[in-house]
């Protein structure tokens, strides 16, 4: 490699990851789909809720995986550092709120 290109490995890893971020929005997606397609004694607003959740951090999932790659891939590329992680915090607290509306309802 001559001066001023980058390590693909790192482009890789980037890469990977940014596809690691359209799986786990894949998988809200899904598990929105579920949530509707399965028939749960739950008020349907709350299974409508919970879905319509999923779906939206879903969606945002893969919007701030973009995001992300596009700003740590400049990063490569110009020899930066990384710029700092925090929209995983979206994927955690929506996960938490889910299980939360979850046990709240399976419980009473």
């Amino acid at each position: 490699m001559t001066e001023g290109d980058v390590d693909p490995r790192f482009s890789l890893a980037n890469e990977r990851t940014f596809l690691a971020w359209i799986r786990t929005a894949l998988g809200l997606l899904a598990s929105a789909t579920g949530v509707l397609a399965v028939d749960v004694p739950w008020p349907t607003a709350v299974v409508r809720g919970i879905a319509l959740l999923l779906a939206a951090v879903g969606g945002l999932a893969a919007v701030l995986g973009s995001h992300r790659w596009r700003r740590v891939q400049r990063s490569i590329e110009a020899g930066e550092a990384y710029p700092t992680a925090r929209a995983h915090l979206v994927l955690a607290v929506t996960v938490v709120v889910v299980s939360i509306a979850i046990v709240l309802v399976t419980v009473t």
